[in-house]
């Protein structure tokens, strides 16, 4: 039925309990599960503090962002046994990394949690995904 499912995650609880029910039904199908974990890059240079003193930015906070999102890629792939999974980081807005990871790998599935569904405002990640995915999506109710 599903041979590549796509799962957003942030670390959270709540994202835990999607990428819960993900691994599942990979599981269950023997499809590939694919972590994706967004980040948004900072526009410009901006201070960091180095030792201390603040000071500019050449990419060094973007990269570390980056490595943020692999770190919390990384642990969540440690919790998942018997799948193959891919871990995918990505620079933008989660709906549209998300989607456009689905689009790439010609996904069956994307998994999300419900968390911002209940709130009366442009920009949710499972809204977003759910008008633009190129597949079925699922949106796991979440705590």
């Amino acid at each position: 039925m599903y041979s590549t499912i796509v799962v957003g995650t942030d670390g959270s609880e709540t994202a835990a309990e999607a990428v819960a029910v993900a691994a599942d039904l990979a599981r269950r199908t023997g499809a590939t599960l694919h972590l994706v974990k967004a980040y948004q890059q900072s526009a410009g240079a901006m201070a960091v503090p180095v030792a201390g003193v603040a000071a500019s930015d050449s990419g060094m906070g973007n990269a570390l962002l980056a490595q943020d999102a692999e770190d919390v890629l990384a642990d969540t792939a440690k919790t998942l046994d018997g799948i193959s999974v891919e871990r995918h980081a990505g620079s933008g807005a989660a709906a549209d990394v998300l989607v456009s990871l689905a689009e790439q790998l010609h996904a069956d599935l994307i998994v999300v949690g419900s968390k911002g569904m209940n709130r009366r405002i442009l920009g949710s990640v499972p809204n977003s995904v759910a008008h633009s995915a190129p597949c079925a999506v699922l949106i796991v109710k979440t705590t």
